[in-house]
């Protein structure tokens, strides 16, 4: 499935693609199990959206086994890259910048964290200096 057919999964449905990611092919017993350690979600509520996710493209479904195994069908890092890529335009007018001071004013951040930003935007400095050579 090429990259732009990928229909955009819905809060629900992304948070069935993130326990697949996470544990790879799982039964919807164990999505169920996994996603019902932080909200009330029923067994058949799990089921169905993992069906339409199936027909979406979103999820593939093996069914050679007794309890049918579901796994990913579109990849982890694409799939943030489109939504985030959607909400930056949407919401910030396409500013990485205000996005990033936006959520960095806004919530907590470890020592840890503000590292790990401050070695990207080094990495970023360096790049740009790079080719602007």
């Amino acid at each position: 499935m090429s990259k732009s057919s990928t229909p955009k999964p819905t809060d629900s449905e992304l948070n069935i693609l993130q326990v697949l990611w996470l544990k790879g092919p799982s039964s919807v017993r164990l999505v169920n199990d996994i996603l019902s350690e932080n909200k009330d979600i029923g067994y058949t509520t799990t089921l169905k959206l993992m069906q339409i996710m199936t027909e979406k493209g979103l999820v593939i479904r093996d069914t050679s086994t007794r309890s049918h195994i579901y796994s990913a069908n579109v990849l982890e890092d694409v799939t943030k890259n489109k939504l985030l890529g959607g909400f930056l335009e949407s919401t910030f007018q396409g500013s990485a910048g205000s996005l990033v001071m936006q959520a960095l004013g806004n919530h907590e951040t470890s020592p840890e964290e503000l590292e790990k930003i401050k070695s990207l935007i080094k990495e970023i400095e360096k790049s740009n200096h790079g080719t602007s050579q």
